[in-house]
């Protein structure tokens, strides 16, 4: 996830280049060897030793970066961050916090924000380049937005529900009765910022006041009153009745073809097991959508299997609950972190992982990739459709248990 043009190598560069190969060699195999070295369940050896000052909150949220399972290897750089971390922006109608590539330098593809929308409330009136997905987290809201054809969707939102607007595709949110919404929303872009969007209040501000009025024939004294400064999150009265609304703003050109909202509460699970659950949510069953996810549940013990996804990145958003991820890399590098409640994750496009319910309760977390289709590969979907014998050949597990392996992809396990 080097164009360089091809140069003689002399003499000197072959044996620079060749003593830097044995001395990263020679380190390699002291990482190594350092993995190796003597472990115990209660980290007691004298090794593991750990006097000093500690943070010991925090040690108990990263249990398994505290202490490392032994498979963990190399420099598998960190793959979470929390949105407790992020700074929260505070305004009249709600708050805002986002988690982009310049917190988490591995998201590159894609960044984050949750807000919160009092009744009344409402995020302004605006656009972005990239497109925006995002998931009721508490709470209704209504959306509303205007294709580049001038047909409307307007529509309420509760908690459970998702919707999508496209790259360039205007909208607004409004928190409803009785205590407003709060919401995570996912952005194709990780360098995305949620203070800097386009916004019809900062557009006409600075717009010439001769400009607007040519534009909608009308007086000049029409704009007065347009605000100086963005509104960014506002509160207002309740909007009017849902119906009225779209009848309003549908006049003349109709709704979209495809609404920008997904009621995910009145859709069937995608996989079920005794371990939990899973929706996926892409192109074939959103048409409106470019961003494909997933809404996983695992019960206590349950396990997200081993798997990759071959088509692109994930970010993921921890809703509930705790569990644990290991992610593998090319090079025979892996590492193990610890997620909860507001966590962030993100795994590059072909990483091997999967996440584990280490808690005492469902753990819920979204898996988001900026795609329009989802698509993943098992560890063990790919283990039952090889030659028993070619497999066994590299793994001396045994045909036998290879045989046992269910042919179609189990997805939650135990099943």
């Amino acid at each position: 996830m080097s164009d360089e043009q091809q140069k003689p190598l002399s003499r000197r560069k072959f044996i620079g280049g060749s003593s830097a190969a044995l001395i990263a060699a020679a380190g390699l195999k002291v990482a190594s060897a350092q993995e190796t070295k003597p472990r115990s369940a209660d980290h007691h050896l004298p090794n593991e030793s750990d006097p000093g000052v500690k943070n010991d909150p925090l040690d108990a949220e990263n249990p398994d970066s505290v202490w490392s399972p032994a498979t963990d290897a190399g420099g598998q750089p960190p793959f979470k961050y929390s949105f407790a971390l992020s700074h929260k922006r505070i305004e009249e109608g709600g708050w805002t916090r986002q988690v982009t590539v310049r917190d988490l330098p591995i998201s590159k593809k894609m960044a984050g924000v949750e807000m919160r929308l009092v009744s009344g409330g409402i995020r302004e009136l605006h656009w972005h380049v990239g497109a925006e997905w995002a998931l009721m987290l508490y709470g209704s809201a209504r959306i509303t937005a205007v294709d580049e054809h001038g047909r409307s969707n307007v529509s309420d939102v509760k908690e459970g529900d998702l919707w999508l607007f496209p790259g360039g595709i205007p909208h607004s949110i409004q928190g409803l009765g009785p205590d407003g919404c709060r919401f995570l929303l996912v952005f194709d872009d990780g360098n995305f910022n949620e203070f800097e969007t386009f916004l019809i209040t900062d557009w006409l501000a600075h717009t010439p006041p001769e400009v607007l009025a040519k534009n909608f024939n009308v007086p000049e004294s029409t704009f007065a009153n347009v605000p100086k400064k963005e509104l960014f999150i506002f509160k207002r009265d309740l909007p009017r009745p849902l119906e009225e609304e779209q009848k309003q703003a549908q006049d003349g050109t109709g709704p979209v073809p495809h609404s920008f909202a997904f009621y995910t509460n009145e859709m069937q699970p995608t996989k079920v097991s005794k371990s939990g659950h899973v929706k996926i949510i892409d192109r074939n069953n959103f048409p409106a959508t470019n961003i494909a996810a997933a809404i996983v549940t695992l019960k206590p013990g349950g396990l997200r299997e081993l798997h990759w996804h071959p088509n692109e990145d994930e970010w993921q958003y921890y809703v509930q609950g705790k569990g644990r991820m290991t992610v593998f890399s090319a090079g025979a590098h892996a590492r193990t972190m610890d997620f909860e409640e507001g966590d962030v994750g993100y795994i590059e496009k072909s990483m091997p992982h999967y996440i584990e319910n280490t808690g005492d309760t469902d753990l819920v977390f979204i898996e988001v990739f900026p795609t329009p289709y989802y698509q993943d590969i098992s560890l063990a979907e790919w283990m039952a459709h090889t030659p028993f014998r070619l497999m066994n050949e590299h793994l001396g597990v045994g045909e036998d248990m290879l045989a046992k392996i269910p042919k179609k992809e189990m997805v939650i396990v135990p099943e």
